[in-house]
């Protein structure tokens, strides 16, 4: 149909990377594999998953008009190995699609370009959908022809790698779909072993209550002391699994401005992340993603971060927090502490600051060390 010619070639002048067409249907294995991974659990405090679980598993359900699908990529490879920061112990490690601006502003305009020009010029209905919308758009991509769902449960492209955002376009247009992607995974399993909280309960599963990027963005309450360590320095997202990703290869770095990163968010100091107050966290990371979780919980993450750092200087750092508005910010700055001092001088801050301390979770990271110092003959860690 000359429609989705023109479409396609509106859509890549508009800057857009990748264009296909999908049928508004998906496949019995993608809506099983919805159910099955919300009956396990695996989407953890993220109920807006199962709340709406109709809606995002039948396109017709979210809008009973829809005749075709048009799935949009937009490419945010990054220039450098997301992984080489993970040594720098005393920096943060920012997952590479929020190191500028946030990228819903970026897609949503551009793709509500696109949407009007079709209503406009081919006199079709439309509705635009970019991320926070009950859509499977992983699947549907597939569909259209532009990836498939790699092991890492991510959106594999031949052409981008595992750097692509994604967006769509429903419309009650007619249009001809693409030919579906096929699994270029093959043997490789290399998202799977690297993930350092063993997020993968098999190939194409992700338990997210496991994931450093879950952790660290969607979770608003304390990150269970099992995950800590193998945290690192990552303080929002972990890109391990798709940088790994053998496809990345083929990819070519972003050239879109608004994905380039700022350079104050490129490998920023721990130690000036920990002293962020609300007003100052809202100025720094103003038009990025990261605004979104709020100032305690990416502070929560710093001195997690702080912790793994392996540097007593940043001790001093972590102590000013352990008067800190926060229980969430105080029990990690508590935490941090107990991998940074010495036993005596943990000790001491334990004996001055639990006593008044009225928060319980907060007493409790407090107790943790000193029990385990009651049972390990090697002392306080």
């Amino acid at each position: 149909m000359p429609h989705t010619s023109a479409i396609r070639e509106k859509a890549l002048s508009l800057g857009f990377d990748a264009v296909g067409f999908a049928l508004p249907t998906l496949a019995a294995e993608a809506k099983r594999g919805l159910s099955e991974y919300l009956a396990r659990g695996y989407h953890g405090d993220m109920g807006w998953l199962a709340d709406k679980a109709d809606r995002r598993a039948d396109p017709g359900v979210l809008w009973p008009e829809v005749r075709s699908v048009v799935v949009l990529g937009l490419n945010y490879g990054p220039a450098d190995d997301p992984m080489a920061l993970l040594s720098a112990r005393g920096r943060g490690a920012i997952s590479v699609y929020a190191r500028n601006r946030d990228y819903h502003d970026i897609l949503k305009s551009r793709v509500k370009t696109l949407a009007r020009w079709i209503h406009e010029t081919l006199d079709g209905e439309v509705k635009v959908f970019v991320d926070t919308a009950p859509v499977m758009e992983k699947p549907l991509a597939q569909a259209a022809g532009i990836g498939w769902q790699g092991k890492h449960t991510n959106l594999v492209s031949r052409a981008h790698g595992s750097w692509l955002f994604l967006a769509e376009v429903y419309t009650t247009l007619d249009l001809d779909p693409d030919s579906a992607e096929s699994d270029h995974c093959g043997g490789c399993r290399r998202c799977l072993d690297v993930c350092p909280t063993r997020a993968f309960p098999a190939p194409y599963q992700l338990d997210a209550r496991r994931c450093i990027s879950y952790l660290t963005i969607e979770h608003k309450g304390h990150i269970a002391p099992e995950f800590r360590a193998a945290m690192g320095n990552r303080i929002y997202g972990c890109d391990d699994c798709l940088a790994v990703c053998p496809w990345n290869k083929f990819a070519t770095p972003t050239s879109e401005a608004g994905f380039l990163p700022r350079a104050e968010l490129s490998a920023p100091r721990l130690a000036d992340l920990a002293d962020l107050g609300d007003a100052d966290f809202r100025r720094v990371f103003s038009g990025s993603p990261i605004k979104r979780i709020g100032r305690d919980r990416f502070v929560r993450n710093v001195l997690i971060a702080i912790g793994n750092s392996g540097d007593p200087g940043l001790a001093q750092v972590a102590r000013a927090r352990l008067a800190d508005a926060s229980p969430l910010v105080r029990a990690m700055a508590v935490w941090a502490l107990s991998r940074l001092l010495g036993g005596a001088s943990y000790s001491h801050l334990r004996d001055v600051h639990r006593p008044n301390e009225a928060d319980e979770q907060v007493r409790a990271e407090w107790n943790a060390v000193e029990d385990r110092a009651a049972t390990e003959s090697v002392g306080i860690y």
